[in-house]
């Protein structure tokens, strides 16, 4: 995770155990059951890491000798954001275009491991920041298959109308890849 230093405003990564997302999440717990901290406010820490983050991807990428994250070519993309996240830790991603509206992102090996209860609320944060500063727009991020299998999770990924109304779909008991691939 990547954090401006309250002197000099420079922003520098730091590493936190796997436990950490364990951990955060057993703070929704609280005392006798009542939440300590809401799940948006996990999300939202989530989002400020992902803001952070671009900006580190956008200093590796300088480092690789590439262009900036909103000016590489599509298919320069997805393979270096792959690249980035697998070499921080995050586990490994792939990038798929459902369609105009939507993509989705396959997570696998993935550190923040949802299976407990609440999905992975702070990757959903962080990918919405991450993804929507390379975007230079907001977007918002679904997860749609909460670690089916330990580390292997799925996240749609579009604007927040878009998402909005495929939250509304699978509400009534629409299929999300269904929806995604229509809009």
């Amino acid at each position: 995770m990547s954090f401006a230093n309250a002197t000099t405003g420079t922003a520098r990564a730091v590493s936190v155990p796997s436990t950490f997302f364990a951990t955060l999440r057993g703070a929704l717990q609280g005392e006798h059951g009542q939440p300590a901290i809401g799940i948006d406010a996990i999300r939202d820490a989530g989002f400020a890491a992902g803001v952070a983050l671009h900006d580190d991807f956008a200093g590796w990428l300088m480092e690789q000798g590439e262009r900036s994250p909103g000016d590489l070519a599509d298919d320069r993309f997805g393979v270096l954001v792959e690249a980035f996240f697998h070499l921080h830790g995050w586990g490994r991603i792939e990038i798929a275009e459902l369609s105009d509206a939507v993509f989705a992102i396959e997570a696998f090996d993935w550190v923040e491991d949802g299976r407990s209860g609440g999905g992975c609320l702070v990757s959903t944060g962080l990918f919405a920041g991450f993804f929507g500063r390379v975007a230079q727009a907001p977007l918002a991020v679904l997860e749609v298959d909460v670690c089916v299998t330990p580390g292997h999770c799925r996240f749609l990924l579009g604007s927040v109308e878009v998402m909005h109304e495929v939250w509304e779909a699978m509400s009534r008991g629409e299929r999300y890849d269904h929806i995604a691939t229509a809009l």
